[in-house]
């Protein structure tokens, strides 16, 4: 198996930063800390309501990842703006997401068998500008189906449930992996690129990363409030061993 790459989100740095209305502490420096620590991209979302990472920060850190040769995977909701931005910088990535201004977080994946008709044409724009696309869905048969339906050459597949119930020490858990194994093995079958992301912290992460189609984990709440503790580089260097471990014992 091919070696599973970290994308490290930096969203919740600049929740920080935003909390005191101060320049500090910069995501850009933290993009640059995990690149150099082990991440080989960074992920940010910018949102509607611009509650962590800004406009600035989007130009910033397209030209420290181009610089750094590394991938910007772009976070965005499918909204005019925001095609508009992307087609603007043109990310190495686009993850098109669901997004509610009143939820904290991202709260499932979204709906491309509903949205097609809205989806398509965003998919299409941004392919044509030369931006790898990525739909981020629940672990459904149907959404991969549907992903690949409206040109989406990556599916990303939402993890938060699995790990919430791992946490929860939930019989659900079980379950809950695999429909992420048979969502990643059908994205597979169909030619789609399989990321995962959402909630993975050092608990989850083994489970997820053995999933031999799986070729991108995006990882950020967890990393950021670990790295409170112990440092950014080293959460960053840990999660980084835990993914290798895991994809070493599979092939195995």
């Amino acid at each position: 198996m091919s070696k599973l790459r970290l994308g490290v989100n930096i969203d919740h740095v600049a929740t920080v930063r935003n909390a005191r209305g101060e320049g500090y502490p910069d995501p850009v420096r933290a993009a640059e800390m995990a690149l150099a620590a082990g991440a080989d991209g960074i992920t940010a979302h910018l949102r509607e309501d611009r509650r962590h990472i800004s406009d600035a920060d989007i130009d910033a850190l397209a030209v420290t990842c181009r610089r750094r040769g590394r991938p910007l995977n772009f976070e965005m909701a499918v909204t005019p703006e925001m095609e508009a931005i992307a087609l603007a910088h043109r990310p190495h990535a686009a993850c098109l997401v669901p997004e509610r201004r009143e939820e904290v977080t991202t709260e499932g994946g979204l709906d491309v068998v509903k949205g097609h008709n809205t989806i398509a044409p965003v998919v299409q724009k941004l392919v044509d500008a030369g931006i790898r696309v990525s739909c981020f869905i629940d672990p459904a048969l149907g959404q991969v189906a549907a992903s690949k339906s409206v040109g989406a050459q990556v599916v990303e597949l939402h993890t938060g449930a699995y790990c919430q119930a791992v946490r929860e020490r939930s019989p659900d858990a079980g379950r809950l992996l695999q429909n992420l194994k048979a969502a990643a093995t059908e994205a597979a079958r169909l030619g789609l690129e399989v990321h995962a992301g959402h909630g993975i912290d050092y608990e989850t992460v083994k489970p997820i990363a053995a999933i031999p189609e799986v070729m991108e984990l995006n990882i950020g709440h967890f990393l950021i409030g670990e790295a409170i503790f112990i440092g950014l580089g080293p959460a960053i260097q840990r999660m980084r061993a835990l993914m290798d471990e895991a994809r070493a014992v599979k092939a195995a």
